[in-house]
């Protein structure tokens, strides 16, 4: 692994009061970020970083890498048809393999757009584990699981999720148990997952409250909401994510607050199936861990974090017609220092002595920055992703000067056009 010595940039740092930037040289060693200088007899590469920002690995703390190949394949049509006529056909059809490619088109997009770490659930056994190995990303991976019993109709899934654990788990490869939802996973189920998260010390993630329906179906079945019902049932924790949360009932948000779990929002993916805007300004102002993430590109259609970032600032400064709702300061911290604190992990979103070298380098001379007025507003308002020059993680470089290094770009179109031919319907 090579070391470096990063001069000239602009760096931008996490801090508790907020984020600031600063000119610093940054030298990364054995794969972490270090303000030390080398030794005479360390080797080392100099970088020039002149008019360049140096922050923080974006982290899309939920997506579905495998779904690339339905970008733009499920538009304009109700949720539950989007999901159950549309999406899982293609995925109870699509051959494993497959998702191997389909996910490193995923891992592709995101290099490209400045996220350095992923949390993914999918449902092809190793398929996201090798795109992100190859790809050289950093990873929380889970297996979906559903079903009404662990250790009976659910445990050729948890069975997988397991021995993924054992093969592919490293300093940069995570992972987490991962049911999908309430309405496919039994209560014995979500309890006996919550039990083996606590014995082996893994996170978890699920979907909850998605849609309007989840809702009605949970208060039918169980007289309360799925925040509720979940807590109820000891599912919830400091060590649960939460993806969507948009349809939050009275006394939510305490609950979550009070078991300290993280929520993950999905601005563009909640607003294009007309599921609603979470209240992240009531989030917020509860004192809730929020990070962001993309959601999967079959309702996104990206798995850029630039735009996700974005859109969530400008929408909620619309819906609560309040221009001061979620300033981009807050937005990029929910990108960045906050998916650290929700993985476990303060070495990860945020550059500090120590830190682990997931950085990107984001090109200040990009029309669409410049001048640079505000640069961390400009993260939020003006960024697009095509100003990332370069990105490194755990201390390699993966894209650098706007060339990527891990991923054969053509092999990968070429492979997922012929999935596509081979496996969606239009």
């Amino acid at each position: 692994m090579a070391n470096y010595k990063i001069i000239n940039g602009t760096i931008l740092t996490c801090l508790e009061k907020g984020l600031k930037t600063e000119e610093k040289t940054v030298f990364v060693r054995d794969g972490r970020i270090s303000f030390q200088p080398f030794s005479e007899d360390e080797d080392f590469e100099v970088v020039d970083a002149r008019r360049k920002l140096i922050m923080p690995g974006l982290i899309n703390m939920h997506t579905h890498s495998y779904m690339t190949m339905m970008r733009n394949y499920a538009d304009d049509v109700p949720f539950t048809d989007w999901l159950f006529n549309r999406v899982m056909p293609v995925e109870d059809n699509l051959p494993v393999e497959a998702a191997y490619w389909t996910s490193l088109l995923g891992c592709l997009e995101m290099i490209t757009t400045g996220t350095t770490c992923f949390v993914d659930m999918h449902m092809y056994h190793r398929q996201a584990a090798l795109a992100a190995r190859d790809a050289g990303m950093r990873a929380y991976i889970g297996r979906g699981l559903v079903g009404e019993d662990l250790y009976g109709d659910g445990y050729s899934r948890y069975q997988q999720a397991m021995e993924e654990k054992e093969e592919f788990a490293s300093d940069r490869l995570n992972f987490l148990l991962s049911p999908h939802a309430i309405y496919t996973c039994s209560e014995k189920l979500l309890v006996q997952i919550g039990e083996a998260a606590k014995k082996d010390g893994f996170l978890k993630q699920i979907h909850l409250s998605e849609s309007m329906t989840e809702i009605e179906d949970c208060y039918k079945a169980h007289g309360k909401s799925p925040v509720a019902y979940l807590k109820d049932i000891g599912f919830l924790d400091a060590d649960t994510i939460l993806a969507h949360c948009v349809q939050m009932q009275e006394g939510d948000l305490d609950i979550i607050r009070n078991c300290g779990a993280t929520i993950v929002t999905n601005v563009a993916s909640n607003a294009k199936l007309g599921n609603g805007i979470a209240p992240l300004v009531d989030m917020r102002e509860a004192g809730i861990n929020v990070c962001v993430g993309t959601d999967g590109a079959a309702s996104n259609n990206t798995l850029n974090m630039f735009r996700e970032m974005g859109l969530l600032s400008l929408m909620h400064k619309a819906h609560t017609r309040d221009c001061l709702a979620i300033p981009s300061d807050y937005i990029v911290q929910m990108a960045t220092c906050h998916a650290g604190k929700a993985l476990k992990d303060k070495n990860i979103g945020s550059i500090h002595e120590g830190a682990r070298a997931d950085l990107v380098f984001v090109d200040l001379d990009s029309p669409s920055l410049f001048p640079n007025n505000n640069i961390i507003s400009s993260l939020c308002y003006s960024a697009n992703g095509s100003e990332v020059d370069s990105v490194m993680i755990n201390g390699s470089f993966v894209m650098k000067n706007r060339d990527l290094l891990t991923i054969d770009k053509e092999r990968v179109f070429f492979e997922v056009s012929k999935i596509v031919e081979a496996n969606l319907i239009h």
